[in-house]
């Protein structure tokens, strides 16, 4: 049960991320190569690092062709039918969304099937879903979202903790998994529509640092 739910949600996952890419790489005038590539960068590298931190070796992203298929499949769309994509707000957030909540239930449900922890697989479904959007993001010389305030790894890192306890308290699979992926699609909606966000650093407005910080020991020479 375990093995079919976290093959539909990957590939699941694997396709809207990698529409996420190709949007991206569009917005950024990328040719149909480069659309490819970040459609396959986005949908495939959080899945990859996965793979490789539980041993599951070669990763299923490279040896198997359905999701080559699929990114190049949503990559394709997206090049050809971008227009109709770009009229919806935040395409790549929403895309990304969607993305976030499939690739962190399937994350740790593949690493509980490998054995860890519920704790561990949380993690590890965690960085399934931040892998991804945060090469993505380098790629097309934008700050990776997962490094900005608004939730991000904590949505993944919720989702991902529900189909976990789920797990332990010897829940069948589905109802944590459905709840993991709404409750990480529901914190991803309300930071983009309504701007939820964690705490931010606070710099001086003029760049100066406070007479009380320059008294300090480690800022005298």
């Amino acid at each position: 049960m375990y093995d079919l739910l976290s093959s539909v949600l990957d590939l699941g996952g694997t396709f809207v991320f990698a529409i996420s890419g190709g949007v991206a790489a569009v917005r950024r005038r990328m040719d149909v190569f480069g659309v490819l590539v970040l459609a396959f960068v986005a949908g495939n590298t959080g899945g990859i690092t996965r793979d490789l931190l539980i041993g599951a070796t070669p990763p299923a992203a490279i040896s198997t062709w359905h999701y080559v298929a699929m990114s190049v499949l949503a990559g394709l769309l997206v090049f050809l039918w971008c227009p109709p994509i770009a009229r919806l707000q935040h395409p790549v957030q929403w895309f990304d969304a969607l993305g976030l909540a499939f690739f962190a239930v399937a994350g740790t449900e593949k690493a509980l099937d490998f054995g860890l922890s519920p704790v561990m697989a949380a993690l590890l479904g965690m960085v399934t879903g931040i892998g991804g959007g945060m090469l993505r993001d380098v790629l097309a010389n934008d700050i990776p979202v997962v490094l900005r305030s608004d939730f991000y790894a904590l949505a993944a890192l919720a989702g991902a903790a529900v189909v976990a306890g789920g797990h332990a308290a010897g829940v069948p699979p589905l109802l944590p998994a459905a709840l993991g992926a709404t409750l990480c699609f529901a914190l991803r909606f309300g930071a983009i529509r309504y701007g939820w966000h964690l705490p931010t650093g606070r710099w001086p407005r003029n760049g100066r640092v406070s007479d009380r910080s320059r008294d300090h020991p480690d800022n005298k020479r």
